[in-house]
This record gives structure tokens, C-alpha cells and sequence, in this order.
């Protein structure tokens, strides 16, 4: 697929919960399924209430194909009967999340695949086939990944349009168990449509979150026989954030080691990282990271265990860490790990059963002890670094970044057998 000039964000026919059909859209919703990693999470959210959208994004199965064809049969189910219904007209659509002061507001639509769009960090092959063969089963986007381009920071061009949108009545609001309300709108007007496109049309995106889906989505078109530029396989659903305007925050993902035991894990820095024990809490393990000049880490092997690594060999960076890319990206403390730490020092398969990414703190703490390993606790990159190095066309590696917040799944859908641009 040739690269264009521009975004071209595409209108759609959403598909979302029917209010009468379920409990609430509370209790329907979920994180992104790569959020959603541990299996009490998945038993929440489907106790929750019997149609919550896990059952769609991370079926229980006995194996892959068997979850493939769940979601599917799931999906064609809940849309008979009602649960699921489609919008009456293909739409562009306003999202706004707010927590506090944090306010986020984007546009969700069908993104082409052939327009600029960066990404900052490398994909599991092993994920982008999963997610591929889900969404092909299921003929269906079940959540929009995050992008993120820079406008002008005024209200002019599409957000002068998000802008105007907000004071109209939403399709539907609602609060999830995090604290962040949500509102979502329809934009159907063609002049408001039409200044969308205009704007976007000059500009490029950069993967904020979703670089697995956004490779499934290509994946998903290089595999279909008779696809054209008018498939629906040609595009992608996303939420499209203008950060000039309405900035996001990054965290960091950490990794969870389940077969390298703490004492395992502390024995083989001998000589390459300096390593000092944390007394107290999580917190203050954080903390001391966060005050640390240089590539630096916590190791902890529970909620009593902390270990801060810094100082890393220089010696041993120069023979481990490439050459062949910007000193930027040599010193990301996620450059560090991957080609210091878990190649060079601790030899780990680059392998998901060998490598966990959660982005919660105290998750990640707990998976470790309960499986009697280690985990690595980081701390976040800027924004700004992650897009000079995407600029460049250099990625980062898997999972270096989370930005947020991430929008809810649940509220919206977009299947692709009756969804023709």
C-alpha cells in the first residue's frame, strides 16, 4: 500500500450497547486487552455482567482457534439479539475522557493504513498473529488503539469541530471503575466532516498506544485476496488525539521475569550494574528511581524485596548496546534492559512466556511473587524523545512506553463485513 500525504480519517457505522440490553455501560467496558493481563481481571470483568466486551477481546478457550471462533460466535450472537446494535448512519465520533484535571478529547474513526503514521517500538510476531486471526474470525475492530498528532493548539481545523461537538448532547456518558467519565458524540454534519478531513489531511500521527493492532490491521489487509483502497480491511479504528491540544500522559510498562528467581536475578550483576537493597515500601522504591541520574531499575521479588540498579558498566554497554543507532536511543534506560540485561546478563528468551509487560506497578510486584521471580519496575520516557526517534525512523523497543489515558473498550465497534467505504 502506497504511503499518502496525509491522515485520511474515515466516517463509520458504530456499533455500541444497547442501555436496555445491559446493567450499565459500566459494567460492559474493560481496559484494552493488553491491560487486562491477569486471569481474576478477566473473571471481574466477566462476572461484571454477562456481556462485557472481554468475552469479544479475550475469550476462555482451550486453545487459539477455539477463542477465535468464541468471539465470533459471540459477537453474531449479541448482534441478533439486540445487545450490539449499529448507528444509523457512518460517523465520525467525538470522544472526550475527564478525571480530575486531566482531560483528554479526540476523534474515533476508520484510519487509512497508507497514511503517515509512526510508529515507536517493535511488535511480538506471536501477538499481531493472535489479534489477527481474533479480528479476521470476527470480522470486527474491537477497539480503537491511540494515536496522536500535533495540530496547532488552537481551536481551529478538527478541534475547532471536537470543540463545538462537546456542547451538544452526547450518545452516551458514563464512569468506569478508574475514575475517568466518559462522553462520546456523533459527527455527521458534511461541512464538519469535510474541515476534519481538510486539517488531518496535513498532518501525521504517531502510535501512542496500539502498535500490536495497528500491525494487525496491515497484516489483516496484506491477507485478503481482493482488497482494494475501498476495502474496509484498508483501514483501522483508532482514536486520533491532538496533543498540542490536549497533551498525554506517558508511564512506563514493566517487565515481569517468572523464571529468573531474585537471588538468581542479583547474582549475575556482578561487576555489571552497581546494586543497592531499598528499605521500605513500593513507594519509596519508586521514588529512589525516579531521583536516579542514568540508566537505572528496581528489582523486586515482592512487596518486600527492592534492589535499585544504576551505574552499568560502561564497558559492558559499549559491547552489548548497537552502534548503529542515536545516542538518544543507545541511552534509553529500555535500550539498557533489553540488550544489557536480559541478552547479554541474563540471557532470557525473548519469548512471551519468559517475559511479561504489565503496566501496573503493584501488579507487576505481585505476578513476581507469585510466581517466584523478578520484576524489572521502570520509569516512563517523554513524549517528545519517543517522536524525535520515530521521526528518525528508529523504534524503541516492545513496550517502552504507556501512553494514556487509554480509551475505554467497550463504548464502540466497528465491524468490517458491512462497513464499505
Amino acid at each position: 500500500m502506497t504511503c499518502t500525504d496525509g491522515l485520511r480519517l474515515l466516517p463509520f457505522r458504530g456499533l455500541r450497547y444497547a442501555p436496555d440490553r445491559v446493567s450499565s455501560l459500566t459494567a460492559v467496558t474493560s481496559p484494552p486487552y493488553d491491560v487486562v493481563v491477569r486471569p481474576d481481571g478477566v473473571r471481574h470483568l466477566e462476572t461484571a455482567d454477562p456481556y462485557n466486551i472481554v468475552r469479544l477481546i479475550l475469550p476462555q478457550a482451550a486453545d487459539p482457534a477455539a477463542r477465535h471462533r468464541q468471539a465470533a460466535d459471540t459477537l453474531r450472537r449479541w448482534r441478533e439479539e439486540g445487545v450490539l446494535t449499529p448507528d444509523p448512519e457512518p460517523a465520525l465520533y467525538v470522544y472526550e475522557q475527564r478525571s480530575g484535571d486531566v482531560l483528554q478529547r479526540g476523534l474515533i474513526g476508520a484510519l487509512r493504513l497508507d497514511g503517515p503514521v509512526l510508529p515507536h517500538e517493535d511488535v511480538i510476531p506471536e501477538v499481531v498473529e493472535d489479534r489477527a486471526a481474533l479480528m479476521r474470525a470476527a470480522a470486527a475492530n474491537f477497539e480503537p488503539l491511540l494515536l496522536s498528532f500535533r495540530g496547532q493548539g488552537t481551536a481551529t481545523g478538527a478541534t475547532a469541530v471536537i470543540e463545538r461537538t462537546v456542547h451538544r448532547t452526547p450518545l452516551l456518558a458514563t464512569t468506569t471503575d478508574d475514575g475517568f467519565a466518559h462522553r462520546l458524540w456523533a459527527v455527521t454534519d458534511p461541512g464538519d466532516l469535510a474541515a476534519i478531513d481538510s486539517d488531518l489531511a496535513r498532518r501525521r500521527a504517531l502510535i501512542a498506544d496500539g502498535h500490536h493492532r495497528w500491525a494487525t490491521y496491515h497484516r489483516l489487509y496484506e491477507q485478503q485476496a481482493d482488497a482494494s483502497s475501498a476495502s474496509p480491511w484498508a483501514s483501522g479504528l483508532v482514536l486520533l488525539v491532538d496533543t498540542a491540544r490536549y497533551p498525554l500522559q506517558v508511564r512506563a510498562i514493566h517487565r515481569v521475569l517468572p523464571h529468573l528467581p531474585p537471588a538468581k536475578a542479583l547474582a549475575g550483576l556482578a561487576g555489571a550494574f552497581r546494586v543497592r537493597p531499598l528499605p521500605g515500601e513500593l513507594s519509596a522504591a519508586l521514588a529512589a528511581l525516579a531521583e536516579t541520574p542514568g540508566n537505572a531499575f528496581v528489582l523486586s521479588g515482592g512487596p518486600d524485596s527492592f534492589h535499585l540498579l544504576d551505574r552499568p558498566d560502561p564497558e559492558l554497554l559499549n559491547r552489548t548496546v548497537r552502534r548503529d543507532r542515536p545516542e538518544a536511543w543507545r541511552q534509553l534506560d529500555a535500550t539498557v534492559l533489553h540488550s544489557v540485561l536480559l541478552d547479554a546478563v541474563w540471557q532470557i528468551p525473548d519469548h512471551p512466556s519468559d517475559i511479561s509487560y504489565l503496566h501496573h506497578t503493584e501488579a507487576a510486584v505481585e505476578q513476581a511473587a507469585r510466581h517466584g521471580g523478578t520484576a524489572v519496575l521502570m520509569r516512563a520516557t517523554s513524549e517528545e524523545t519517543v517522536r524525535q526517534l520515530a521521526e528518525q525512523g528508529v523504534t524503541m523497543p516492545r513496550k517502552s512506553t504507556s501512553f494514556g489515558p487509554k480509551p475505554a473498550t467497550g463504548l464502540i465497534l466497528r465491524t468490517l463485513d458491512d462497513d464499505v467505504h
